[in-house]
């Protein structure tokens, strides 16, 4: 491959990677302690483009007439799919993703006592993945007598609004979802006509023993007793 070539290809990868970092779009692929293996990275492949750049500049200078010799054209077909992923960044993974994979809560889980939740605070919020474990593997026990604040985005199972939120360990390659299901049967609120799949809501409501099963591996899906549901803004960091 021609040496400018490469240095094209280096500047946009690490170009790409810096802009990642700056604009927080990482955090649609990695957790964010990658901004400190993104940000080295960048600057380094920067820099190598920088000095193959040059080297290429003076190649060029010694050859005399400014032509490379035998070099395929074809490699700057390479481009394009850097350019691709620059210009066409996929979003973070959603209620597409979240319908066809099983809920990451199993029941190989830790029976482990979990801490009181605080009385001085109404509603309490937690994690989808907090809230579930809880319900789950705690029976509810540090649930009820709270009210609960949680924040996800919607999916449906069936005809069924849930409230979802992807879970990674690494990166968005091993992203599952843990789901909640809404328990209307008990509340005092109608189900919202207006719900649409990766929509971001504020759900409150108290710790129901309702529970369900996962259609996708049949692992328990807890519920919450709805009193209220309202949209919001996607957050910067749509992972647990």
């Amino acid at each position: 491959m021609r040496r400018d070539a490469q240095a094209v290809i280096l500047l946009l990868v690490g170009g790409g990677m810096l802009r990642l970092a700056w604009t927080g779009d990482y955090l649609d692929y990695v957790k964010p302690y990658a901004f400190w293996l993104i940000v080295p990275a960048g600057v380094l492949l920067v820099a190598v483009a920088a000095i193959t750049g040059v080297q290429a500049w003076k190649d060029r200078a010694d050859s005399g007439d400014g032509h490379g010799h035998g070099e395929p054209k074809v490699a700057w077909l390479l481009l394009a799919p850097v350019v691709g992923m620059l210009l066409v960044a996929p979003d973070a993974l959603g209620s597409y993703e979240a319908e066809r994979t099983g809920t990451v809560v199993g029941a190989e889980e830790s029976r482990s006592s979990y801490p009181e939740l605080p009385d001085d605070v109404d509603p309490v919020p937690l994690t989808l993945l907090d809230y579930a474990a809880r319900a789950i593997f705690d029976e509810g026990q540090t649930l009820e007598g709270h009210r609960i604040q949680l924040r996800g985005f919607i999916l449906y199972e069936g005809d069924e609004p849930q409230l979802a939120r992807m879970v990674v360990s690494c990166c968005a390659a091993d992203a599952r979802p843990v789901k909640i299901g809404f328990d209307w049967a008990s509340s005092n609120s109608d189900v919202p006509a207006d719900l649409e799949p990766d929509q971001w809501v504020e759900v409150v409501g108290e710790y129901s023993p309702r529970q369900g099963r996962d259609e996708i591996n049949g692992e328990l899906v807890p519920y919450i007793e709805v009193e209220s549901i309202t949209g919001i803004p996607a957050p910067d960091n749509e992972y647990q």
